[in-house]
């Protein structure tokens, strides 16, 4: 499983869906950088008020933090979409938000979220870069929760773990690669990042494709 192979299918995947992928790139830009802007505003009082204020009052903080809680379903929703296109299941932007449909799952990847990055700090106070080798063994979290909505939130991160076992560093050094084309969005004063950032997830997406292919072709040549 070579980093050119996966970049490749990813930019076959993309094909034809490039419109999409931006759109959904713009939206969620707006819903994430637009939109809890405009909250603080409002409980600001008005613009002028917000741009000069220096300190936040504690209802901004407690909003904000509820703001960011509230967009970690539609994190996943957008993980989810990229699978879903990688496997040519032809997804719509709506799929993206249909998570919150399901009140459920909406909390468990939540919580799934919030029990990563305990364990990752948790590792960090330790050194960095054991912090790091563990964010990248829970990295296939919520894809494996998308195929097994019947797991628990730890059977989830450990199924990442056993599944990242030899992947790690190819995992580490795939999203290495984008570093260039994110030095040159740059230049575009950011808007290179509509078409970035469906790249990236969509690669991302597609290792796990890779990954789950692999072991499942193991897994059968051990049965046989």
């Amino acid at each position: 499983m070579k980093i050119s192979e996966i970049k490749r299918q990813s930019l076959q995947s993309l094909k034809g869906n490039w419109g999409l992928v931006v759109l959904l790139s713009f939206i969620m830009f707006i819903m994430y950088f637009i939109f809890p802007n405009i909250v603080n505003i409002i409980l600001s009082g008005g613009y002028n008020e917000w741009h000069n204020q220096e300190d936040t009052t504690t209802t901004q903080d407690i909003v904000d933090i509820f703001i960011t809680i509230l967009q970690i379903p539609l994190s996943i929703g957008v993980c989810w979409f990229y699978l879903s296109l990688v496997r040519d299941d032809n997804p719509k932007i709506s799929s993206v938000f249909s998570i919150y449909s399901n009140g459920k799952t909406s909390i468990k990847v939540i919580g799934a979220s919030i029990l990563q990055g305990i364990f990752v700090f948790l590792w960090s106070l330790l050194l960095i870069i054991p912090g790091i080798i563990k964010s990248i063994s829970y990295s296939q979290t919520f894809y494996i929760l998308r195929d097994h909505p019947e797991y628990t939130i730890l059977e989830a991160i450990s199924e990442s773990r056993r599944k990242m076992v030899g992947y790690k560093w190819k995992y580490f050094l795939l999203g290495l690669s984008f570093i260039g084309w994110g030095i040159l969005c740059l230049f575009t004063l950011g808007i290179g990042l509509l078409w970035l950032t469906p790249y990236i997830s969509t690669s991302m997406a597609t290792f796990y494709k890779q990954v789950i292919n692999s072991q499942d072709a193991d897994t059968s040549e051990v049965n046989q």
